[in-house]
């Protein structure tokens, strides 16, 4: 989101879109399709720092978000989806195209220039953790227990593990590392914008996702040539790195989560979360050979206990049912809505 719920507008759109038809099942195993998920999405960050290698982070971005855009331009004629007609609704995904794609995209290509990718996994892992917090403040129908407001003490402090606060962050880049957690702290952003104001589009996952997608590709179009120049060349394995982070991380992914949201719920598909850290860790220790201290992984297991307690919903008081009689026909209030969106929160990439 994500990561990132390649964090698009999927819980948005499957919140607010009638359950897909009973059908035939699908060929491969919802299990089998939740691993790969982990994998792509726990790959993505050696994948960009692969492709940092040989591009400038604008041009990782742009070239990741057009190709992730590509795949889900043919998913969309492939289904004969509709664009969304409402020019406000273009408004809305151009402001969530910067803050779930662009940005976060962008800086995390930007931090992996003077960290390991092992760190910006973790560092992504964060994102429940200021979303939990930005909703008690944005949401009024986000009230904290003190369950998850236990979880948020515990995050924090995995996050002060990870960064080695008691050594006085000695050895760490802090804007490298700063430009990690920033855009973390875009995801949650961008996810409160989405539950304030795409509730009820009547669009479908896929054509929101989709037109969101093209709409980040834009603004990167414009952005890249304005801070870089034209690549000299195109060195093969840097090439391929973003062309699989785009096609994968950015476009089947988006694809993969969406099925598993129509299958078996956003509260499962959104255990992918927890995965994708240890991941990225392993990924950057086994291929990358990045250097891996202590901290690192105990810190990351705090942050992901911490961010699993924050999504909890244990003691929230659960609305009243509505006295027996004739079945309403009226839509869902907008509380109700961001309820059921909240439950893939947690689901970054």
């Amino acid at each position: 989101m994500s990561a990132p719920c390649e964090p698009t507008v999927t819980a948005a759109a499957s919140a607010t879109s009638p359950p897909a038809p009973p059908g035939r099942r699908p060929a491969v195993d919802w299990r089998i399709r939740f691993a790969a998920l982990s994998l792509i999405w726990g790959f993505s960050f050696l994948l960009i720092k692969v492709g940092t290698e040989g591009y400038a982070p604008f041009q990782v971005t742009f070239g990741r978000l057009l190709a992730g855009t590509a795949v889900l331009v043919a998913a969309m004629g492939m289904r004969r989806e509709r664009l969304p007609r409402s020019a406000r609704t273009w408004g809305h995904l151009t402001v969530a195209a910067f803050f779930l794609n662009a940005l976060p995209f962008s800086l995390f290509s930007y931090a992996e220039l003077t960290i390991p990718s092992t760190l910006a996994g973790v560092c992504n892992a964060t994102s429940p953790l200021w979303g939990m917090a930005l909703s008690v403040v944005a949401l009024s129908e986000d009230r904290p227990t003190r369950r998850r407001v236990a979880g948020l003490g515990v995050g924090f402090l995995g996050v002060l593990t990870v960064l080695g606060a008691w050594q006085g962050f000695s050895g760490l880049d802090l804007p490298g590392t700063g430009m990690a957690l920033l855009a973390s702290l875009s995801y949650p952003v961008g996810w409160i914008y989405v539950r304030r104001t795409l509730a009820g589009t009547g669009s479908s996952t896929l054509s929101l996702t989709g037109s969101q997608l093209f709409l980040g590709t834009l603004q990167l179009a414009v952005v890249t040539p304005l801070f870089t120049s034209a690549p000299v060349g195109f060195p093969l394995l840097p090439t391929l790195s973003v062309l699989a982070l785009g096609a994968l991380g950015t476009g089947l992914a988006v694809l993969l989560q969406y099925g598993l949201v129509q299958e078996v719920g956003p509260t499962t598909a959104q255990m992918v979360t927890y995965f994708i850290p240890v991941i990225a860790t392993a990924a950057g220790v086994a291929l990358l050979g990045e250097r891996l201290s202590w901290n690192t992984p105990v810190g990351a297991l705090v942050v992901l206990v911490g961010a699993a307690l924050t999504q909890s919903r244990t003691g929230v008081p659960t609305a009243r049912r509505p006295p027996l009689g004739p079945r309403r026909t009226t839509p869902l209030s907008t509380t109700s809505m961001s309820t059921r969106i909240s439950r893939l929160d947690g689901v970054i990439w």
